[in-house]
C-alpha cells in the first residue's frame, strides 16, 4: 500500500472514540440489534427442529443465543486489554455451522454438540495468539474475497424472501411492500441531510411495515398475544462432555468450519476499521486479535449453554458505512438492547411479524453496501495479475460449487457436503491459491540481530551480500542500506529502548520481487503505527516535530511503500524498495 496523502476521505460523522447524541446511539443500536435478532431466532430453530428437538429446549437455545450474542457484542465494542476489537461488531448465530451442528445432534445429541462447540471456542482462542504467522495467507485481499462470497451466498436467500406472500393474498403485496422499503431507504440516504441518513434504514422498515399492515400481510395477532415482559417456557439441558468416537470423527469438520469462520471474522474485523475513521488508517491487527478472543469466549459460553455457535455478523459494517456513525457506544447499546429483547417477548414478536419481503428488501440494501466494502478492501491491497487471478477463480469456483456445476458426482459428498457451500468452497480456494503464491515467491534471506543501532554494521553486511548475490546495482545496495537504517532507528525509538535496557531481538528478511526488493522487519510490539505516522507527516507544522520525524521523512522518500502490521507482542514492518532512477 503506497503511502502519501489519502486519496479519499470516508464520510464518517462519529469516529469510535466520539459521542453521538443519545437518540442516535439508541436508534442505531436498535437497528443493529434488529438486524441480528432474526438470525438468532431462526438458526437455533432450524438446527434443533431438524434434529427433532423439543419445543421447551428450542426456547432455551434461542434465549441463550440472544443473551450470549448481547454480551459478546458489548465485549467487542468495549475492548478490555486483549479482549474485544473496540469497534461495533455484532455477534450472533451463524449459518456456517448449521450442517455440522445438525449432524452432531443426530449422531450424539446435545452432549456431543456442546463438546464440539467448546472445542471450536478453544481453537479460536489459540488462533487469536498466532494470526501474525498467517499474515501472508490471510491478507486483505483474501479478507475482501470472503466478504464478497458471504454476500453473494446470501443473495439467493434474500431473493426468495422478496417473493414470499401469505396464503390467500394477491401476488402484488410482496413487490409493493418491498419497493416501499427500498424506496424509503434510497431516497433518504441519497437526498437527505446527514441527520436524515442516520434514520434511512429504520425508516425503510417502518414504511414497509406500514404498507404491509395496509395490505393485510403483517401478523398483528401474534404481536397482540405476546407478553410484554417475561421468559419463554424453557429448560437448560445442563452441560455434559462427550469425547466418544463420534466426537473425534466430527471434530475435523467443526475445526475446518471454525477456521473458515475465523477468516470471516478477520475479514469483518478488518472491514469495520476501513469504514470507522475519517482518514484511512493502517489495519490494527491487535483489534483483529481481540475480535477473535471474543468469538472464542462466545463459543465457549455457547457450548456451556448447549446452543448453536456464535460469530461476527457483517451488518454493522454496512450500517456504519451507510450512516457514518462508528461510535463504540452504538455497539454497547446494541448489546444491551439484545439482552433486554430476550426478556421482552412483545418486541420480539413485533420484529418477527415483519413480513419477509420488507425484511428481505432491507437486508438486500445492507448486503449491497457490504459487497462494495469487500471490493474496496481488495483494491486497497493492490491488484496484481496473481491477486486478480486468485479473486476471480475463488469467486466463480465458489459459485460453481454452490450451484452444483463442478463435478457434483465426485465432490458433493466430501466432508459431509461442506463444499456445497459457496463460502467454504470459495474461501478454501482463495486460501490455497494465496498459499501457492507464497510458495512460488523467490527465496527469502534473513538475519536475526538486536534491535539497537549497534546492529547496523551487521545489517549492512547482510544487505550488501544479498544485493551482490541478486545482481543489484551499487545505488540499489546503498538505498537498501539507508532504508534499513532509518527503519531500525524508527523501530528503536517506538520501542522506547533506553540506555539501561537490554536491546530486544528482531528478524530482518530480504526478498527479491522482480526488480524490487522487499524488506520485512519483525520485532516486539511498538507504541505507534509507523504507516499512520508517515501519512500524517504532511500535517506536521511544528519544526521540532519535523526534526523528530526526520527518519520517517527519509524513509518515505526512499521506500516505494511501507506497511506496518501491529499484533500483540509482535510488530511487522514491510518496506518495498524500487531501484533508484
Amino acid at each position: 500500500m503506497a503511502l502519501g496523502r489519502p486519496s479519499s476521505i470516508n464520510e464518517v460523522w462519529f469516529e469510535p472514540d466520539e459521542s453521538p447524541p443519545l437518540r442516535v446511539v439508541l436508534g442505531l443500536g436498535l437497528q443493529l440489534a434488529g438486524l441480528v435478532i432474526i438470525s438468532m431466532l431462526l438458526i437455533p430453530l432450524i438446527v434443533f427442529q431438524s434434529a427433532e428437538g423439543s419445543e421447551v429446549y428450542i426456547s432455551w437455545a434461542v434465549f441463550a443465543a440472544i443473551v450470549i450474542g448481547g454480551v459478546a457484542t458489548m465485549l467487542q465494542a468495549m475492548r478490555f486489554g486483549r479482549v474485544g476489537a473496540g469497534y461495533n461488531l455484532m455477534m450472533g448465530s451463524t449459518v456456517a455451522f448449521v450442517p455440522v451442528s445438525i449432524t452432531a445432534l443426530e449422531d450424539g445429541g446435545l452432549p456431543l454438540l456442546a463438546s464440539l462447540v467448546v472445542a471450536c471456542g478453544i481453537v479460536q482462542l489459540l488462533l487469536s495468539t498466532r494470526i501474525s504467522a498467517l499474515r501472508r495467507i490471510v491478507t486483505q485481499t483474501v479478507a475482501g474475497v470472503i466478504i464478497l462470497l458471504v454476500k453473494v451466498t446470501a443473495m439467493p436467500i434474500i431473493f426468495d424472501l422478496l417473493a414470499v406472500a401469505p396464503v390467500g393474498s394477491t401476488p402484488l403485496v410482496s413487490p409493493i411492500s418491498a419497493f416501499a422499503t427500498v424506496a424509503a431507504i434510497i431516497c433518504m440516504a441519497m437526498m437527505g441531510s446527514a441527520t436524515v441518513c442516520l434514520w434511512a434504514p429504520v425508516a425503510g422498515i417502518v414504511l414497509g411495515s406500514i404498507v404491509a399492515v395496509v395490505l393485510g400481510i403483517y401478523d398483528i395477532e401474534s404481536v397482540r398475544q405476546a407478553q410484554w415482559i417475561g421468559l419463554p417456557d424453557m429448560t437448560w439441558p445442563e452441560f455434559q462432555l462427550e469425547f466418544g468416537s463420534r466426537f473425534w470423527v466430527l471434530l475435523p469438520a467443526f475445526v475446518f468450519v471454525t477456521f473458515i469462520d475465523n477468516i470471516q471474522t478477520i475479514s469483518y474485523a478488518v472491514g469495520i476499521q476501513q469504514v470507522s475513521w475519517r482518514r484511512p488508517r493502517a489495519v490494527d491487527y491487535r483489534a483483529v486479535q481481540g475480535s477473535l478472543v471474543v468469538s472464542g469466549i462466545s463459543n465457549l459460553l455457547s457450548g456451556l449453554a448447549t446452543t448453536v455457535p456464535n460469530s461476527i455478523r457483517p451488518s454493522s459494517i454496512s450500517l456504519t458505512s451507510l450512516t457514518g456513525v462508528a461510535a463504540r457506544r452504538v455497539g454497547i447499546a446494541a448489546g444491551i438492547l439484545l439482552l433486554m429483547l430476550a426478556f421482552i417477548p412483545k418486541v420480539l414478536a413485533i420484529l418477527l411479524a415483519i413480513p419477509a419481503p420488507v425484511y428481505g428488501a432491507y437486508v438486500a440494501i445492507i448486503i449491497a453496501i457490504l459487497f462494495v466494502a469487500g471490493m474496496k478492501m481488495i483494491v486497497r491491497d493492490g491488484i496484481t495479475y496473481r491477486k486478480g487471478l486468485m479473486v476471480g477463480v475463488a469467486f466463480w469456483a465458489g459459485m460453481g460449487f454452490e450451484t452444483g456445476q463442478i463435478y457434483p458426482e465426485f465432490l458433493s459428498g466430501i466432508a459431509g457436503g461442506l463444499f456445497d457451500n459457496w463460502l467454504i468452497a470459495g474461501g478454501l480456494i482463495a486460501i490455497v491459491l494465496t498459499s501457492l503464491m507464497v510458495l512460488v515467491e523467490p527465496r527469502r534471506r534473513q538475519i536475526e540481530v538486536d534491535l539497537d543501532l549497534s546492529a547496523l554494521p551487521s545489517i549492512t553486511e547482510f544487505l550488501r551480500t544479498f544485493a551482490n548475490k541478486h545482481g543489484c546495482t551499487d545505488a540499489m545496495a546503498n538505498q537498501l542500506d539507508a532504508v534499513s537504517e532509518e527503519t531500525v532507528i524508527t523501530l528503536a525509538r517506538h520501542e522506547g529502548i533506553g540506555d539501561n535496557q537490554s536491546p530486544r531481538r528482531f528478524v530482518l528478511t530480504a526478498q527479491r520481487v522482480r526488480d524490487d526488493v522487499v524488506l520485512e522487519f519483525v520485532s516486539t510490539v511498538g507504541k505507534d503505527n509507523i504507516q499512520d505516522q508517515m501519512v500524517l507527516l504532511e500535517e506536521i507544522k511544528d519544526a521540532s516535530d519535523a526534526k523528530r520525524d526526520l527518519s520517517l521523512r527519509i524513509l518515505r522518500h526512499l521506500a516505494d511503500s511501507v506497511r506496518h502490521q501491529q499484533y500483540h507482542n509482535t510488530d511487522v514492518v514491510t518496506v518495498r524498495v524500487s531501484p533508484p532512477t
